[in-house]
């Protein structure tokens, strides 16, 4: 899933109030992670992860991994935290702009 330029802002926008949800410490992305993380875009269409300094590869990887299991854009990695995405088909929460 691709997302074009104004689409990730109004994303980032969105996702400098949220706290992060999902944290991927010295295991890395696990099958529990990726099933935790699939379950709350399901639900949340909009999640913010992060990376512990524990973890096993750097943040960029991880948030990488993590969208690409589970199907969803990586709008940004900032430090150690990410932000991914994906739409709900059935029931969509966030209206992006064009």
């Amino acid at each position: 899933m691709e997302l074009r330029g104004k689409q990730k802002r109004f994303l980032r926008a969105m996702g400098v109030t949220m706290s992060p949800i999902l944290t991927i410490g010295k295991d890395g992305v696990t099958e529990n992670v990726i099933r935790q993380a699939d379950g709350a875009l399901t639900a949340r269409e909009l999640i913010k992860g992060r990376v512990l300094q524990t973890a096993p590869a750097e943040p960029e990887a991880v948030a990488a991994q993590v969208a690409e299991r589970t199907g969803a854009a990586l709008v940004q990695v900032l430090g150690r935290n990410f932000l991914l995405y994906r739409r709900n088909p059935k029931e969509p929460k966030i209206t992006l702009p064009e």
